[in-house]
């Protein structure tokens, strides 16, 4: 992901009332999920720094969204942060990613993630991948 240096930095608020767009510090880390979901890579085995492992359920339930969706994913565009957006839960943010196919460009299909506060950072959970 290159982000243009002419953007603002979009940081993480703690907005309960608002949703809000995808923090600029958490974009590369969510790129680099759906990177290995490109791959196939649902389970996150080669690793992503500061997203907790997938369980195999997890896993496979994504696996099975995406190949019934019938769309092959492809890595993130810039123009996805114009639509994804984040919300204050009190203790965590949640996320939703809109997803992107080769074959029709922005799909219906969206990256569901919990992310925290970590000392140093943040802490992500891959939560699901769907349609909603």
């Amino acid at each position: 992901m290159n982000s243009s240096k002419n953007e603002p930095v979009v940081l993480a608020i703690k907005d309960a009332e608002s949703e809000l767009p995808i923090p600029t510090a958490w974009r590369p880390v969510i790129c680099s999920v759906v990177d290995a979901f490109v791959r196939h890579d649902y389970q996150l085995n080669a690793g992503v720094p500061g997203v907790a492992p997938v369980s195999t359920k997890t896993a496979e339930h994504i696996k099975s969204y995406i190949q019934d969706y019938g769309a092959e994913l492809v890595a993130l565009p810039e123009e996805t942060w114009a639509s994804s957006v984040c919300i204050w839960q009190g203790d965590r943010w949640d996320a939703l990613i809109d997803l992107w196919s080769l074959s029709e460009g922005r799909s219906d299909l969206v990256l569901s993630l919990q992310v925290s506060e970590a000392q140093g950072g943040f802490e992500f959970v891959v939560y699901m991948v769907y349609v909603p």
